[in-house]
C-alpha cells in the first residue's frame, strides 16, 4: 500500500512575526500549491531524492542560481529530522511501531524561501504519513510542536510556531503563544475559525527575493532575548494587532482590516531591516488602495482587496515588475 499526505504554504494574516516570541497571530493555508509525500513498505528503509537534493549541475552559474533560489540544502534533511524527531516521540512516549522499513518520497512545487511555510509543509506531509504508516495518532498540538522541533531543535534553524499550528490544523487559526501556557504544557490556545466572515485576500510573490527564516528570525531572536525595548514593544502591539483584527473579522469590519494589516507591516518596517525589494512589493500594491504585509519573513505579501476592478489593478501593476499574484484557495479542513 503507497501512503500519500499532502500538507500546504501558509499565510500569515496577522500578528507576524510574534509567534516566536509569546505573541499573538492569525495564519492560513492555501492549495494553490502543496507539498506532497509517498511512503511505502520496502526491504529497507530508503529516502529519495527530489529535484532540490541534486548535486549535479551544467555550470557555476547553474549552481550559484540553485542556491539562491533554494539554499545549500534541500528536502532530505527534512525527511531525515522528522523520522528521527518521530521515532522518539513514540519511544518516549511507549508508543510501540513495528520493524517494517519502507520508501519515503516527496515533491513540493510552493514557492521556496518566501515565507511561505514550504519547508515545514514538507516535513507535516512526512508525519502524516509516518502516522498512517504506524497507525500513531498524535494530537494536533504536539504534532505542530514535532514538526516546529524538527527545524530548531534538530536542524538549528530559528522560526516560528504559527506555521505548524496551520499545518496541523488545517484550517484557518487563531494562536495566542501565551508565555504561561508555553511554558507550562508547551503550547498555546488554538481557535479555528470561519473562513466565511473572510475579507477578499490576495498573495504576490517575486521569486527572486528569496530569503530563509532563519536570516531575519536569528537577529530578532537575538534583540528579543536581550530585552531590546523596540522589539518588546512591538510584539506587544502585534499582539494586540491581532486581538483587534479578530475583532474586527467578527463585525465584518474590512476597513479596520484593511488598516491592522497595514499598520503590521508599518511597525515591522521600523522594528527590522527590510529589503528595497520587498518594500516596493508593499508600496506597489498599496499604490492602487489595496493592503499589504508579509505572508512570513519576506518574498511574498498578502493583503486584502475591495472588488474585480481592484484586484485587476493590483495584477496589472505588479505583473510589471515581474510578480505574481495570486487569489488563494484558503484550506478549510
Amino acid at each position: 500500500m503507497i501512503f500519500e499526505t499532502y500538507s500546504y504554504p501558509r499565510a500569515a494574516v496577522i500578528g507576524n512575526p510574534s509567534d516566536g516570541y509569546f505573541g499573538k497571530t492569525i495564519a492560513f493555508l492555501f492549495s494553490n500549491f502543496e507539498a506532497r509525500v509517498q511512503l511505502y513498505e520496502t526491504p529497507e528503509l530508503q529516502i529519495l531524492p527530489e529535484r532540490l537534493d541534486g548535486t549535479n549541475f551544467n555550470s557555476i552559474q547553474e549552481l550559484v542560481e540553485d542556491v539562491n533560489l533554494a539554499g545549500y540544502y534541500g528536502g532530505m534533511r527534512l525527511l531525515k529530522a522528522m523520522i528521527k524527531i518521530f521515532y522518539e516521540y513514540c519511544k518516549s512516549n511507549n508508543i510501540k511501531i513495528d520493524d517494517r522499513n519502507f520508501t519515503i518520497r516527496y515533491k513540493s512545487n510552493i514557492p521556496f524561501r518566501l515565507g511561505l511555510a514550504g519547508s515545514s509543509a514538507i516535513i507535516t506531509a512526512c508525519l502524516r504519513a509516518l502516522c498512517m504508516f504506524y497507525e500513531v495518532k498524535i494530537p494536533k498540538p504536539v504534532f505542530a510542536n514535532l514538526v516546529l522541533a524538527v527545524e530548531t531543535e534538530e536542524l538549528g534553524i530559528a522560526a516560528g510556531l504559527q506555521d505548524r499550528v496551520a499545518q496541523a490544523y488545517e484550517c484557518p487559526v487563531c494562536m495566542d503563544f501565551d508565555r504561561d501556557l508555553m511554558e507550562s504544557r508547551g503550547y498555546g490556545e488554538y481557535q479555528e475559525l470561519d473562513v466565511k466572515n473572510f475579507p477578499h485576500f490576495y498573495i504576490a510573490y517575486r521569486k527572486n527575493l528569496s530569503e530563509g527564516t532563519e536570516v531575519v528570525h536569528n537577529n530578532l531572536k537575538a534583540r528579543f532575548e536581550i530585552g531590546d525595548p523596540k522589539v518588546l514593544q512591538a510584539m506587544l502591539r502585534w499582539g494586540q494587532i491581532t486581538e483587534d483584527f479578530k475583532v474586527a473579522l467578527g463585525n465584518n469590519d474590512y476597513q479596520s482590516m484593511h488598516d491592522l494589516i497595514d499598520e503590521n507591516f508599518d511597525l515591522r518596517r521600523k522594528t527590522i531591516n527590510i529589503s528595497k525589494g520587498n518594500i516596493e512589493m508593499v508600496e506597489l500594491a498599496r499604490s492602487v488602495g489595496a493592503s499589504a504585509k508579509f505572508t512570513g519573513s519576506g518574498g511574498a505579501i498578502i493583503g486584502t482587496y475591495t472588488d474585480r476592478t481592484m484586484f485587476n489593478n493590483l495584477h496589472n501593476t505588479l505583473s510589471r515588475k515581474g510578480i505574481e499574484v495570486i487569489k488563494p484557495n484558503i484550506v478549510n479542513n
